[in-house]
């Protein structure tokens, strides 16, 4: 089978991260499949901002639970953290998404951790999300697309199972 699509088929979601960061290297090859996500008509409006800082991720994951109304830590104690997001337009959330989806597949690929959080739309609507957009230099209409946490696996990744039943064949 393809090695990448067997790094897809395969990819499964980690929850347990080594503190040690990524290298810069592999951050860099991370963003990239991001950033080569495909995008309705081409109009790339994906925004990548990558967190290492363990006081800005500490940060991070408390506005995150705080959208939920809870304490913890939902970035799992990841220490790299990509946020997403999009320039508002026709097709910005699937292209969102696929950048996302893009990264996740590659961090697997490469042998590291990666996982989905959401409410990133949510964080970056508050005045404090707002806040931090404008002291990165972030400007524009932009929604947030989730926060792709990352790192060295603290623990074996192990596909799941899948729902069947899911498929259909028109003929």
């Amino acid at each position: 089978m393809n090695e990448a699509v067997k790094a897809i088929i395969e990819r499964s979601s980690c929850n347990q991260f080594k503190p040690e960061h990524l290298t810069k290297e592999e951050i860099d090859l991370i963003v990239r499949a991001g950033l080569n996500a495909p995008s309705g008509m081409n109009r790339q409006p994906q925004r990548l901002v990558v967190v290492q800082n363990p006081n800005m991720v500490k940060k991070l994951s408390a506005m995150n639970a705080a959208v939920m109304g809870r304490d913890g830590d939902p970035f799992y104690g990841a220490p790299n953290v990509i946020i997403v997001l999009v320039e508002k337009n026709g097709t910005c959330i699937p292209d969102g998404s696929l950048a996302m989806g893009n990264m996740l597949n590659a961090a697997y690929a490469m042998g590291l951790g990666a996982r989905w959080i959401n409410r990133a739309k949510e964080m970056f609507e508050t005045d404090e999300g707002k806040a931090l957009l404008k002291e990165w230099g972030l400007t524009g209409d932009l929604e947030g697309i989730g926060c792709c946490i990352l790192g060295y696996p603290d623990m074996k990744l192990e596909t799941k199972e899948k729902v069947p039943g899911r498929v259909f064949y028109v003929d």
